[in-house]
């Protein structure tokens, strides 16, 4: 029954990271971190080597699979494709109608998940401060970036794949994020939502790649300089709730892969202001209260992973 009540447990993780993950400016990683898996990821991720083809001949497919913690990692990841399979329609659904309100959930989301990720940093020093700083400006800075407008071929979303995973699971980047500045997310999006195995298997196969060699570096990243790894990661999470603050006047538009017009530049300015410009409401009473349901909601996640953990 504790095995089976485990896999559920990670099994959900997957989908709230999966979850995450479909949308621009929320991190899988972040949800790693918050409900008490994110070592043990890295550390299965980084004992995927060619080290293992070694013990694969010498002790077998059992002991490798032991080795990789291959249970862990296919629970979790089927739980992150079962998510982003499901989410991306109802995802898209959402920010097309209600945009102010689901951008508002995600700023919550990311506040307190940027708080709690300050709590774990046990040794503040002047470094620390510096690259929680520098992390904050670089990340808005990136946030203010135009969106590119790369052609989607193969072997751009293959490295497309390489770039957006390393993000995915850091905490506080999102691999959708880099996408949109890219200019791929769209075209990813749309293959998720219509299947297109070629151009899922090209950006899935960026992604194994990008996910196998960046786990390394994470890792020792994070054994070696834990405290200043995760000052600079929080900055970086705390500088993208400039990209998601809900209410923002476009000053420039252009024209999508389907014909769409869509924001190109944008500005963040207040709800007030925002209902005089556009004449819309700024859904300001539903979107405090959705803001409120995101903190709440990464709250019951953090106690969920420490329960997880001791029991």
């Amino acid at each position: 029954m504790s095995k089976m009540k485990e896999g559920l447990g990670i099994l959900l993780r997957g989908m709230a990271m999966g979850a995450a993950d479909v949308v621009p400016g929320v991190s899988g990683g972040t949800i790693a971190f918050i409900t008490g898996i994110y070592d043990r990821l890295l550390n299965a991720l980084k004992s995927i080597n060619p080290a293992l083809l070694v013990k694969l001949k010498s002790e077998g497919v059992a002991a490798c699979w032991k080795h990789i913690d291959g249970s862990f990692l296919v629970l979790l990841f089927g739980g992150v494709l079962l998510s982003i399979l499901s989410f991306a329609h109802i995802i898209t659904f959402l920010l097309g109608t209600y945009p102010e309100v689901i951008w508002s959930f995600f700023f919550g989301l990311i506040l307190i998940s940027g708080i709690h990720m300050l709590r774990q940093i046990k040794h503040w020093s002047a470094l620390a401060g510096a690259l929680l700083v520098l992390g904050c400006s670089a990340s808005y800075l990136i946030g203010t970036l135009t969106p590119s407008s790369l052609t989607p071929s193969y072997l751009m979303l293959f490295f497309a794949g390489c770039i957006a995973i390393s993000a995915m699971i850091l905490p506080g980047i999102s691999g959708s994020f880099i996408l949109l500045l890219m200019g791929l997310y769209p075209a990813v999006l749309a293959a998720v939502k219509g299947l297109d195995i070629v151009v899922l298997a090209i950006f899935g196969s960026g992604c194994v790649v990008g996910l196998l060699t960046f786990s390394h570096v994470l890792s020792w990243l994070l054994r070696h300089h834990r405290d200043l790894a995760l000052s600079l990661l929080t900055g970086l999470m705390l500088g993208a709730l400039g990209k998601v603050w809900p209410w923002k006047e476009t000053l420039e538009t252009r024209m999508n892969s389907s014909g769409q017009e869509v924001p190109f530049l944008e500005r963040n300015i207040s709800p007030w202001a925002y209902e005089a410009l556009t004449g819309q409401s700024a859904y300001l009473m539903p979107s405090i209260a959705v803001m409120i349901f995101g903190v709440l909601l990464v709250v019951l996640l953090e106690k969920f992973g420490s329960k997880f953990s001791q029991d």
